[in-house]
């Protein structure tokens, strides 16, 4: 999970500049995304959680063990190990600018909190991306009981790191 994880925090560290959107608004006048989610967000964001992930892979390869232990590999080929971790590196950030769409839709602003959806959004946009070009790895790698455990302790390692980041003043809410 680890390169759905990183992509957001470091698309809103070193994004800014161009909307996604570019600023359009849909019939009901309002903003598609908004400002926040950026194109060079998006390049910046996806691009730290693949290097994560090829990262966690040679660290898998080099068989380093932390604690006893040790990282999976997500593959042994080329296409193998980039497919899964591009898959949840885009769906990440995917699942976020979907959820910003729907808050336009519902008339939430920028930064406004809507719970739990905003804790699991980029893990659903992860997995169902992961699911629609991995099904097989995905299926082998998200069992049940590892879905059931994401799903709890995701919100609350969301909830802890946007208070960091709030208190660095790289996000204007602690949410």
């Amino acid at each position: 999970m680890v390169p759905a994880y990183l992509p957001n925090p470091f698309a809103a560290l070193l994004g800014g500049g161009r909307p996604i959107d570019g600023k359009r608004t849909m019939g009901d006048g309002r903003r598609i995304l908004g400002d926040g989610k950026t194109i060079r967000g998006f390049i910046a964001g996806s691009s730290i959680g693949i290097l994560a992930g090829i990262l966690q892979t040679w660290i898998a390869f080099t068989k380093i063990e932390f604690m006893g232990i040790r990282l999976p590999p997500f593959g042994f080929t080329i296409p193998d190990v980039i497919i899964p971790i591009a898959a949840l590196s885009f769906g990440s950030l995917l699942g976020d600018m979907a959820m910003s769409f729907v808050k336009r839709r519902i008339n939430l602003k920028r930064g406004a909190p809507l719970p739990v959806a905003d804790q699991l959004d980029f893990v659903a946009g992860a997995w169902i991306l992961t699911y629609l070009v991995s099904p097989q790895w995905f299926v082998a790698n998200f069992t049940l009981n590892i879905i059931i455990v994401l799903v709890i302790l995701t919100p609350l390692l969301h909830i802890g790191t946007n208070i960091i980041g709030y208190i660095l003043g790289i996000k204007k809410e602690p949410w």
